[in-house]
């Protein structure tokens, strides 16, 4: 439990003696937890950018499961969802996955399920975070380059030589060939592959393939 110990299993459900119940066991399972009887009550109370997961009932007071689920795409867009509810049907499970949803389970559901679910959750939310810093980082990098090296890179990327990027933008190679050197430092790149994958992450292009045959 080492890794989660600042996430927090956040229980959404309308059934007091429920959410108390689960809130126990995961706790004394070795997890946070924080407890809602509503979706509106969550949204009150939630922190933005807090790590976590969310323990979800589908039919709640107020905002439905599905309803707050959309509301959280948007809020908290990393942080996953696991349904666990009595009132489920085939529709609202294709809804909750295809809108993104962890896990869609019924109650009663075992301890075993439950805690393992849960921990998946959070080690995806874990996964999620990691790659939304490293893009910031990467971000920042892209941030300190010169208008004309960003066009050199836009360029690079998209599999142009230097001679090609020299005659778009009425320069020499030379100058072509420093600004490429000084904007891989920059980007902390080793290598053209290097560059065109950090492009890709950042949704520049599309895929490094794609790019390098045109």
């Amino acid at each position: 439990m080492g890794e989660y110990l600042e996430a927090v299993v956040h229980i959404v459900d309308d059934d007091q003696s429920f959410r108390t119940a689960v809130g126990r066991l995961l706790a004394a399972s070795g997890f946070r937890v924080a407890l809602y009887e509503s979706g509106d009550q969550f949204l009150a109370q939630f922190a933005d950018g807090e790590p976590g997961c969310v323990l979800l009932d589908l039919g709640l007071p107020g905002l439905s499961g599905l309803e707050l689920q959309d509301r959280l795409a948007e809020r908290a867009p990393l942080l996953p969802i696991v349904f666990l509810t009595g009132r489920g049907d085939i529709r609202a499970t294709v809804q909750a996955m295809k809108a993104g949803a962890e896990d869609f389970l019924e109650k009663p559901t075992p301890k075993e399920v439950l805690l393992e679910t849960i921990g998946r959750a959070l080690h995806r939310y874990a996964l999620r975070r990691l790659e939304q810093d490293r893009k910031h980082a990467l971000r920042r990098r892209l941030a300190n380059l010169t208008p004309r090296e960003f066009e050199v890179f836009g360029l690079i990327v998209r599999g142009k030589l230097n001679k090609q990027i020299a005659q778009a933008l009425g320069t020499s190679e030379r100058t072509v060939k420093a600004h490429r050197h000084n904007l891989m430092e920059k980007l902390g790149a080793r290598s053209l592959a290097e560059t065109v994958s950090l492009a890709e992450r950042l949704g520049l292009i599309d895929s490094a393939a794609d790019q390098l045959q045109r």
